[in-house]
């Protein structure tokens, strides 16, 4: 199984586009990776993608890039043995229901 990971690029390998170097801080280390673009076309300097493998899979938006994120750092608490649900995944996060609020 692979995990794609947001990924921003930084400048661009060729003129058609066709490869970046994209890069992502990981608390004190920063990866950086040459990318495939070819599946996704083209993209400006600073965008963020998704990708896996020197791939990029598809381009995200500020709210994509922050669903991943928070994902993403979940896992890591999960990992470190802190998870804290209420922490974590505020989208899924709903009031709770009495049942006088239900039809």
């Amino acid at each position: 199984m692979c995990l794609s990971i947001p990924l921003q690029l930084v400048s661009l390998e060729d003129e058609n586009g066709h490869f970046a170097i994209a890069e992502r801080r990981q608390g004190s280390t920063l990866r950086r990776e040459r990318i495939n673009m070819m599946l996704i076309g083209p993209q400006a300097v600073g965008t963020w993608i998704l990708a896996s493998l020197g791939l990029a899979r598809e381009v995200l938006d500020e709210r994509e890039l922050a669903l991943i994120e928070d994902a993403l750092a979940a896992l890591g608490a999960a990992i470190a043995g802190d998870y804290d649900a209420s922490r974590h995944f505020s989208d899924l996060h709903t009031p709770r229901q009495t049942r006088s609020t239900l039809p």
